[in-house]
């Protein structure tokens, strides 16, 4: 009865293109209730108006048959046209008009015009126009407030990820009242209980908690690292300013042993030990998260540096390294960062063919400059913690 009513209602010069509001409808379907095939009905209805407006001058009532129908809605059979058109009219795009024996068909005066229609009326969707076009605009502007949420989650998720790992590798004291670089790995694993939280289907709200929370969290991370680097500054400016100060004196009068300044003799002999990167320290606890497995082939458990050495010594032989490929790595990465690798190599177990080639590969890249074990742990942790809630 709403629905008729609405449609008797609609001014006569009122005109819309009916496919532009037939795609109107189709966005705001999820709000008005109708599924896909109930919309290739009414698609096959429109059809059979031989207009391309529908306007509220003209008669609105289409009246095809079931076989002429279900042709024009591909095929469809006539026991699952009645369910979908009864969705049409539920859901109030149309109205049925019923002929007295139930049939649809027009009756022409003598001019040939139609008199009167039995059919289905489609005045609903020139009476409904406007708040079609509202319920699909305000669906579409949902739509892209969820796209919007999603790219600030995965701009937030790439970029608290990489400064997670630049902070690691730079032993960078953490956000909080610790301020100790061992807080990393607690904010890593904060940070993938935020995004391991997101469901599968989320809502907007959902999502914005979710992003305001992520946002939160790497704004505290980037101050966090613009602080260091401006007090790292500080430090070298204050450095530079000292030797400034000591260089500054006058030389002196007489050179104490000026025979070195002619004769070679004097000239300091080239290094020709390797060159090695000054070790980057990482927390004890951060390693032993990230490969707990070697703790299982330390004699009295692993409580110290000193431990990890000793049982990263034993591990190598296990795995098969070489001592040359041992020795070699000790040589460029460090003492502390070839235990670390070991571990790492152990604890992938059969997901590394040949661990001294591993190794070994390490150790030129290493040798190179290019080799950082910051994000190894970060790989490693994020194993752990996928397995802790498998398990």
């Amino acid at each position: 009865m709403a629905t008729q009513i609405a449609s008797t209602a609609r001014p006569p010069e009122k005109v819309v293109h009916k496919w532009q509001i037939f795609r109107t409808i189709c966005t705001a379907r999820p709000r008005l209730g109708v599924s896909e095939r109930a919309l290739a009905v009414l698609s096959a209805l429109l059809t059979f108006h031989p207009e391309t407006t529908l306007s509220g001058a003209d008669g609105l009532i289409v009246f095809p048959s079931n076989q002429q129908l279900s042709l024009r809605a591909h095929g469809m059979p006539a026991s699952t046209l009645r369910k979908y058109l009864a969705v049409l009219v539920d859901a109030g795009l149309v109205i049925r008009r019923d002929s007295p024996n139930g049939k649809r068909y027009a009756r022409k005066g003598a001019s040939g015009d139609v008199e009167l229609a039995f059919g289905f009326d489609l005045s609903p969707l020139l009476a409904r126009a406007e708040e079609f076009e509202a319920l699909a605009a305000e669906l579409e502007a949902e739509t892209r407030a969820v796209k919007l949420a999603r790219e600030r989650i995965t701009l937030c998720r790439r970029d608290i990820a990489k400064m997670i790992a630049t902070a690691i590798e730079e032993s960078v004291p953490a956000p909080g009242n610790g301020r100790s670089s061992s807080a990393w790995p607690d904010i890593y694993a904060a940070f993938r209980g935020i995004v391991d939280g997101i469901p599968r289907a989320p809502t907007r709200a959902e999502l914005d908690r979710v992003a305001e929370e992520l946002t939160q969290l790497a704004d505290d991370i980037l101050n966090t690292l613009e602080m260091h680097i401006k007090s790292t500054k500080t430090s070298a400016s204050d450095a530079i300013n000292e030797r400034h100060i000591q260089n500054s004196k006058p030389n002196p009068l007489t050179d104490p042993e000026p025979a070195f300044r002619e004769s070679g003799a004097g000239r300091p002999e080239p290094d020709t030990q390797p060159a090695r990167r000054a070790e980057a320290i990482y927390p004890l606890g951060m390693v032993m998260n990230a490969c707990p497995d070697i703790a299982d082939y330390a004699k009295g458990g692993i409580s110290n540096w000193r431990d990890l050495l000793a049982t990263a010594a034993v591990v190598r032989s296990m795995l098969g390294i070489s001592p040359s490929a041992w020795e070699e790595a000790q040589a460029i990465m460090g003492e502390q960062q070839a235990a670390v690798v070991v571990a790492c190599i152990l604890q992938r177990g059969e997901a590394i063919r040949s661990a001294g080639g591993y190794l070994r590969g390490l150790t030129d890249k290493a040798r190179a400059g290019e080799f950082s074990l910051g994000p190894i742990l970060m790989s490693q942790i994020n194993t752990q913690l996928r397995a802790k809630r498998i398990a």
